[in-house]
């Protein structure tokens, strides 16, 4: 087994990584996740100057490498983030297209489960604002919003959501750690 630790952009990534179905995932694809899941609070604090105390803390927990999560933001492409943020030997950064809830737009089968009817999201990766995106939808749909990003992030776990839907998914996170 590997020992990754995860350094997330905010609470919704890290709510995504402490899920039971993200951590099934990663010891299905032989990765232990070190403690803990640090919330890095803003994509601004994915500087190297701000990381230190972070990457200091896995790796006195044993990670042998360490995940960055971020979203694209307002960066010009997935270059300009990685440098931004720098990287070592040791250190994966993914960089989510737009925003992590771009995920939550793909994955038809929970909100489908949510909204109570057949749902499909064609394209979710070119939403500019894809949690904009779901409110709107579920005020349409269901006449009630979603809330706060990180509660609706929890409702879409319970739920069901998980990464590992997508096939390519965990491939490509094995293709990163190893």
């Amino acid at each position: 087994m590997v020992k990754v630790g995860f350094i997330c952009e905010g609470k919704t990534e890290r709510k995504i990584v402490e899920s039971e179905k993200f951590q099934q995932l990663l010891r299905r694809l032989g990765i232990e996740c070190v403690k803990p899941v640090i919330d890095i609070k803003g994509s601004g604090n994915l500087l190297p100057e701000n990381l230190k105390e972070s990457l200091a803390l896995l790796e006195a927990n044993d990670a042998e490498k360490v995940l960055l999560l971020t979203d694209l933001d307002e960066d010009a492409c997935i270059t300009v983030t990685k440098e931004r943020i720098t990287s070592a030997e040791n250190r994966v950064i993914v960089v989510a297209v737009r925003k992590i809830e771009a995920w939550f737009l793909a994955d038809s089968t929970t909100l489908s489960t949510l909204l109570k009817e057949a749902f499909d999201f064609d394209k979710p990766e070119a939403e500019e604002v894809p949690f904009q995106t779901l409110k709107s939808i579920f005020i349409e749909k269901q006449n009630r919003g979603i809330g706060v990003k990180d509660i609706f992030a929890a409702r879409m776990l319970k739920y069901g959501f998980s990464i590992d839907r997508p096939p390519a998914i965990p491939i490509a996170l094995v293709r990163l750690i190893f």
